[in-house]
């Protein structure tokens, strides 16, 4: 995981360089980087499909107590098509009150803005084989204020 200070207070951060899926993928979470300070995160994830497959799921986490525990803030959902999702988040948005926190299990598509914490990773998974090039990557931007 790269992650390049370009900016004062951005953070450029490649969460998953390309990885080539040939099989399905238990639930793999990637190694936490830190965003300490940060309030704005954007991330975009880049699917490429070959051929077969039938899933492909990854859920953005961020991390409140110092990653032992970790919370969906993104779920980007790719199927047999190629294609790119960008989502963000925001600290300073309001969050609903006493939302139950989900790891691996966000809906397909969606965010929960006004929550994100000091650190985050990838959780992916993908059901069925895919094969005939098909890769995914992740690529990010961290903000403060």
């Amino acid at each position: 995981m790269s992650n390049r200070l370009r900016a004062a207070g951005t953070q450029y951060l490649s969460l998953l360089p390309p990885l080539a899926i040939t099989a399905a993928v238990a639930a793999t979470p990637t190694t936490a980087v830190s965003i300490a300070g940060s309030t704005h995160l954007v991330v975009e994830a880049q699917f490429t499909y070959g051929s077969g497959g039938a899933t492909v799921d990854v859920y953005v986490q961020t991390s409140l107590d110092g990653g032992l525990s970790w919370i969906d803030v993104m779920n980007f959902h790719f199927t047999t098509a190629t294609g790119a999702a960008v989502s963000a988040v925001l600290s300073s948005t309001a969050l609903a009150a006493a939302v139950v926190p989900t790891d691996g299990s966000l809906a397909s598509n969606t965010i929960l803005s006004g929550l994100l914490g000091d650190r985050i990773r990838l959780k992916y998974v993908t059901t069925g084989t895919y094969a005939g090039g098909t890769s995914l990557r992740v690529d990010a931007v961290a903000k403060a204020a």
